[in-house]
C-alpha cells in the first residue's frame, strides 16, 4: 500500500473518529475490529477520493440507524412457512473456503424465483445474509487464519436461467444498490458457471445496471467451472458438472 493511501486511511480514520456516538456504534458492528480495512473498502469504492469515501460510509450508517440493521439478526422472518418459502425461492448457500480462508458462497441464480413472498422480505433475507457473513463468519475465519479475512467469494449457478428472471430485475436492483452503497467491496470474485445460451440476452440487461468496479470482478467459466475452480483456489469441489 502506497504512501498515499497510507495517507488517506489516516485522513479517514481521522473524520471517522469525530462522528456521534449512534454511528459510532453501527460502525463497530460494520468494522469487526478491523477498522482499517473497512476504510480501504469504501475508499476503494470512491476510487480512494477522502471525502467521497467519508460521505459513503457515513450515508450507510446512518442507512443500518434508521433501518435498525444492527438488531436484524434478531428479527426473523415469520411465519416459519414464509421463511422457508423465501428461502427455498432464493438459493444461497456457503460452501466451504477458498485456499486463502475466504468464505465461498453458491448463489443458485437460476434456479431462484423470487416469486414466494414480496419484495420486502427477499431484502430482509439478503441483508440478513450479509450480517451472518460480516459478523459471524468473516469475523470467525480471521480468528481461525490469524489474520483479517473481510472478503468472500461468490459461485453464481445459472443452471435453469430463463428469460422469465427479467421480471425480477426491480427485486435484483434493490439488492445490488443496498449492497454497491452499504456493503461495498465484500466480494473478491464472482465465478459465473453453467451459463445457457439464454445468459447474454440477460446479462445485457443486468451488466448496466452493475457498478463498474462489480463488473470487473465477474468472470464467466466455461461448463461448471470444475478445472478452473480447482486451478484457481479452491480447497474443494462446489458445483456440479451437468451430466
Amino acid at each position: 500500500m502506497g504512501i498515499v493511501s497510507q495517507e488517506a486511511i489516516l485522513e479517514l480514520q481521522a473524520l471517522m473518529d469525530s462522528v456521534e456516538e449512534p454511528l459510532n456504534i453501527t460502525f463497530q458492528n460494520v468494522h469487526q475490529g478491523f477498522r482499517a480495512e473497512t476504510l480501504v473498502r469504501f475508499l476503494k469504492a470512491r476510487e480512494w477520493n477522502v471525502a467521497k469515501a467519508h460521505k459513503m460510509l457515513v450515508d450507510c450508517l446512518h442507512w443500518r440507524v434508521q433501518n435498525t440493521i444492527d438488531d436484524i439478526l434478531a428479527k426473523p422472518i415469520v411465519p416459519s412457512e414464509l421463511y422457508g418459502a423465501v428461502r427455498d425461492s432464493q438459493l444461497i448457500g456457503m460452501s466451504g473456503y477458498s485456499r486463502e480462508g475466504l468464505p465461498v458462497f453458491a448463489i443458485g441464480v437460476g434456479l431462484s424465483t423470487f416469486d414466494k413472498a414480496s419484495v420486502h422480505y427477499y431484502v430482509q433475507s439478503h441483508i440478513q445474509i450479509n450480517e451472518y457473513r460480516d459478523r459471524v463468519i468473516l469475523p470467525s475465519a480471521s480468528k481461525k487464519h490469524g489474520r483479517p479475512i473481510t472478503t468472500c467469494i461468490k459461485v453464481l449457478d445459472m443452471t435453469g436461467l430463463k428469460l422469465s428472471a427479467l421480471s425480477k430485475i426491480k427485486l435484483l436492483t434493490i439488492i445490488s444498490t443496498i449492497d454497491d452503497l452499504n456493503y461495498p467491496e465484500k466480494t473478491n470474485t464472482y465465478y459465473i458457471v453453467n451459463a445457457p445460451y439464454i445468459f447474454s440476452a440477460c446479462w445485457k440487461v443486468v451488466k448496466p445496471l452493475l457498478q463498474e468496479r462489480t463488473r470487473k470482478k465477474i468472470q464467466v467459466l466455461p461448463g461448471c467451472g470444475r478445472d478452473e475452480l480447482l486451478k484457481k483456489r479452491w480447497v474443494r469441489i462446489i458445483t456440479q458438472c451437468r451430466k
